[in-house]
């Protein structure tokens, strides 16, 4: 299996990426995180109010403590599944997964006050929408330090 697939099955997931690594221990700890972190923030409430418009009610259903923690967690799965199936090899390949965890982070913390076009995107959909800055500018920063270092 390649690495790609990996990093797919984590987006889907965090920790089947590790599980499909054979890092067992790994993946169950960041499944583990993944509910517990899940729960807490009762993301799947904010996910589902969001899915059916009512944008407001999953603004105030979400602990926006909890939910914090998602993205650092889901990002570095991700990371370290596509890493240890030898992908990430290129110097600075760390900085889109690790630029996307800042910038979504940072959209969780201003998605009950940012619209777009008029609209409340809310605690779902504009941190969603965070990841793409995320991984241009990490994609940026790579290609401008692998050219430095050259």
């Amino acid at each position: 299996m390649e690495a790609k697939e990996r990093l797919m099955w984590s987006i889907a997931l965090p920790g089947f990426g590790q599980l499909l690594n054979g890092k067992y221990l790994k993946g169950i700890v960041f499944i583990l995180l993944e509910v517990i972190i899940n729960v807490m923030s009762n993301f799947n409430e904010a996910i589902y109010y969001s899915f059916n418009g009512e944008i407001e009610k999953s603004i105030h259903v979400a602990n926006y403590q909890w939910l914090m923690f998602y993205p650092c967690i889901y990002f570095f799965a991700m990371w370290d599944a596509f890493k240890d199936s030898g992908g990430g090899k290129e110097p600075y390949s760390y900085l889109p997964f690790v630029l996307s965890a800042y910038f979504v982070t940072v959209g969780i913390m201003f998605s009950e006050r940012i619209e777009m076009f008029g609209i409340l995107l809310g605690i779902v959909w504009f941190p969603m929408l965070c990841v793409i800055p995320g991984v241009g500018l990490g994609l940026f920063l790579k290609r401008i330090l692998q050219v430095k270092k050259s």
